[in-house]
């Protein structure tokens, strides 16, 4: 049972929620919960099973960043071991990127430092009018740069505000997420589960693997060399979803106007 997030059923089935568990620290992120989630995200790769996942925290914060209060946190002293840490913690946003599962984010709160990263490196993001994203690190001595943020949030905002925000630390607000295109949509605090389980439910109603495909081929295609390439790329995920028993039930459910059973396989 890890310590510090709950994984929990939800009532769509195949759909998951992944609540950070820290509300005492804000959900701020300590080594035992980048090692639990590690693991986490993992597991979630060898069971595809779960269809998606609706990560979010609990209390009034996402996710505060990296928890500096905690001792273990920074350490001066052994640079290798420091640098061994860093390199886990940016594993375990890369698997977050990665998993199979479409991940839907409902922030709940402030999302700051690897809180920002965790929804960045979502899927889809939901959040409540008082939410709010910074890289922080900056203000502290890190880099602004960092858990892949230099990678992911140029492709949501571009490079211009991308600077701006990992330079200066400052809060995006909500609306401003909204209309930077890095929050997809805003809901009252009472529906944000709601909303994120909705669009967690209708992703569970397609195919897995038709879904799988989608994520990885969108993942690998922003960074296309040519739209001939992107399209190769879709021609063969098209062709290989074609040859699935899911493909063949969407079809058959499509013409006998019922909905599909689909099996995973």
């Amino acid at each position: 049972m890890p310590e510090t997030f709950r994984f929990e059923d939800a009532d769509a089935p195949g759909v998951k929620i992944l609540t950070l568990n820290r509300p005492e620290r804000l959900n701020a992120v300590n080594w035992t919960m980048v090692r639990e989630l590690d693991e986490q995200f993992r597991w979630l790769v060898d069971h595809p099973e779960v269809r998606s996942v609706v990560l979010t925290g609990e209390g009034r914060a996402f996710c505060a960043g990296l928890d500096i209060k905690d001792p273990a946190s920074l350490d001066q002293d052994d640079t290798p071991h420091a640098y061994e840490l860093q390199e886990m913690f940016g594993r375990m946003c890369m698997h977050l990127n990665e998993v199979p599962q479409p991940i839907i984010a409902a922030v709940n709160g402030v999302a700051s430092g690897a809180g920002f990263v965790f929804a960045l490196a979502s899927d889809i993001r939901v959040a409540v009018p008082e939410a709010r994203f910074n890289m922080a690190n900056v203000r502290i001595g890190f880099s602004g740069c960092d858990l892949g943020s230099s990678y992911l949030l140029p492709r949501l905002v571009g490079s211009g505000l991308a600077a701006e925000l990992l330079m200066t630390g400052r809060f995006m607000g909500a609306e401003e997420a909204e209309r930077r295109t890095v929050v997809n949509r805003i809901v009252a605090p009472e529906e944000l589960l709601d909303a994120a389980l909705e669009i967690a439910g209708q992703m569970a109603q397609n195919s897995p693997f038709a879904v799988r495909m989608t994520k990885q081929v969108l993942a690998q295609n922003i960074d296309a060399p040519s739209l001939k390439a992107a399209i190769e790329l879709e021609n063969r995920t098209q062709i290989l979803c074609t040859r699935t028993n899911d493909f063949m039930e969407a079809m058959t459910a499509f013409q006998e106007k019922r909905a599909p059973n689909y099996t995973g396989s």
